[in-house]
């Protein structure tokens, strides 16, 4: 009993204060990256294991998308295009954001529900779920970023200066999915209903 007098908190790596917890999120996060890179890149393999094409799904199923698109907008509907830019790379460039918004809240609102054995027998901070999720999103983005370089070499178009703004507005999305994901996480865990709601939404 003398010892465990002795003991104190700086012989602690990690102790868990209430009261503080709301604080320490994003910190929590920082020093469990690696937890969070062995997540992200686990869900990674998982998604492409047992297909075919593997990876080479990440690729072609934007551009899929954007031909699919680009024909029914420009060619069926008749749908004029704004500015100087190709339509094909409008068409893209919408795309992008709003396919890394809906599978980041879609699969981050699942995750603690898919990862309960994880969670019910380690204790980590348990935004590290859906961050994970939120982060594979981040990586198709970043894919389709790279095809959409490629577009614009192809159409020999450039854009100005605003290009510049891209790493903020990255961010911004980032954060914002990752909050509405996090949102119906939680909702989701209490109510098992949110997960057939979140696609009509």
């Amino acid at each position: 009993m003398d010892k465990l007098r002795d003991v104190k908190e700086e012989d602690f790596d990690y102790i868990i204060e209430s009261k503080k917890a709301g604080k320490n999120y994003w910190w929590d996060i920082w020093q469990h990256r690696d937890l969070l890179y062995i997540l992200a890149w686990r869900d990674i393999k998982v998604r492409y294991k047992q297909t075919v094409l593997g990876i080479a799904w990440s690729v072609l199923q934007p551009l899929f998308t954007m031909l699919v698109f680009t024909f029914v907008f420009s060619k069926i509907a008749h749908l004029p295009s704004e500015g100087e830019a190709p339509y094909a790379i409008m068409v893209f460039v919408g795309m992008i954001p709003w396919h890394f918004f809906s599978s980041a809240v879609r699969e981050s609102s699942n995750s603690l529900i898919a990862n309960d054995q994880l969670v019910t027998k380690v204790y980590f901070p348990r935004m590290i779920i859906p961050a994970s999720t939120v982060a594979v999103s981040l990586i198709d983005m970043l894919i389709s970023l790279g095809i959409l370089v490629l577009l614009m070499v192809y159409f020999g178009y450039f854009p100005g200066i605003r290009i510049l703004l891209l790493p903020f507005y990255i961010g911004l999305l980032f954060v914002f999915s990752f909050s509405i994901g996090l949102l119906f996480a939680a909702f989701n865990v209490k109510y098992r209903d949110v997960r057939y709601i979140i696609p009509f939404i």
